[in-house]
């Protein structure tokens, strides 16, 4: 994967893009609503409003994301990227309300459609804009790993949806005149983005809740610090994820005669492999001699190991530092 400052112009890119494209949907959707009414169209219309907005916050959180750690930040500012999926999913779900709300009041009062053929036509060319700017951004996502992108895309995928649906209503409406059809697809397509955005605020929790990397990939790190011809051992594994970047840290236990410099040698090469791997971490590595019985940092009344690294269960008492 790509990072550093290629990858962070590539996420700028993808965030422009976005707000191009959003913004001139928001144009045509609001000519064809003002021609045709329908509560449909209406729903895409205003999800086209939090896409842009969502896109704004996006810039300004991956430009964010960006600064580099300082004194306040020791850890860099990669959480700004789950930070705005969140609030992203939280724009998402307001909009799905006000629309099912919406939905609703039509379905008590129908009102025929007008105008359909100019509406398809708009949808259509949404459609097409729509397509050409997921197709960028999964490949950003792909080169980066970006959330907030990858945030960006999901819910840009699902308007792909929502585009095709509002085409339906619109032609199935009009041939059928059951203008019951238009707030029913509205009502549908809010429970749609209420999902889309309920899946958003999943992923972006995982980071802020600072939740460890997949077990494979900590299986990959275990496997690549006993791969080292003379790492006897691996323990207390502590991965976690902020934006872009992965944090791994790791105890390897090593000979106990062994001199400091030839550890810490073993350590530098340990750690090459690492990022080999695992290009956007940040990686600490304490070495130990083999053999000898750690201090147990966080003591409970039972302990319970982690399979993969040896961490110890949740929920043990921190001690009293009083």
């Amino acid at each position: 994967m790509i990072s550093g400052a290629a990858g962070q112009r590539l996420r700028k890119r993808a965030s422009y893009a976005a707000v191009v494209v959003g913004t001139l949907l928001i144009a045509v959707k609001l000519a064809a609503w003002i021609g045709t009414g329908s509560v449909a169209l209406l729903s895409s219309l205003v999800d086209s409003f939090v896409d842009v907005g969502a896109s704004l916050l996006n810039l300004f959180a991956i430009q964010q994301a960006a600064v580099p750690a300082d004194r306040e930040h020791r850890f860099g500012h990669g959480k700004a990227e789950p930070l705005a999926a969140l609030a992203q999913s939280a724009f998402l779900g307001g909009s799905a309300l006000l629309l099912m709300a919406e939905a609703i009041r039509r379905l008590v009062s129908p009102t025929p459609v007008v105008h359909a053929v100019s509406g398809i036509a708009v949808m259509a060319c949404a459609i097409v804009l729509t397509i050409a700017l997921v197709t960028y951004q999964r490949h950003v996502v792909r080169l980066t790993g970006s959330l907030a992108i990858g945030a960006d895309e999901l819910h840009y995928r699902s308007d792909l949806v929502l585009n095709g649906s509002v085409i339906a209503t619109l032609l199935l409406g009009s041939w059928l005149s059951a203008p019951i059809l238009d707030p029913l697809v509205g009502a549908a397509v809010g429970i749609w983005i209420i999902y889309g955005a309920a899946k958003i605020a999943r992923l972006s929790l995982t980071q802020l809740m600072d939740r460890e990397l997949p077990d494979a990939e900590r299986a990959l790190v275990r496997k690549i610090a006993e791969g080292h011809p003379e790492v006897q051992s691996v323990h207390d594994i502590r991965t976690r994820a902020a934006g872009p970047t992965a944090f791994i840290q790791l105890h390897i236990e090593m000979d106990g005669d062994m001199k400091l410099l030839r550890a810490h040698e073993i350590s530098d090469s340990v750690e090459a492999d690492l990022r080999r791997a695992f290009p956007h971490a940040e990686i600490i590595i304490h070495e130990d001699p083999a053999g000898i019985e750690e201090t147990v940092m966080f003591p409970g009344p039972e302990r319970s190991e982690d399979p993969l690294s040896g961490d110890l269960a949740q929920g043990e008492a921190l001690p009293d530092l009083r």
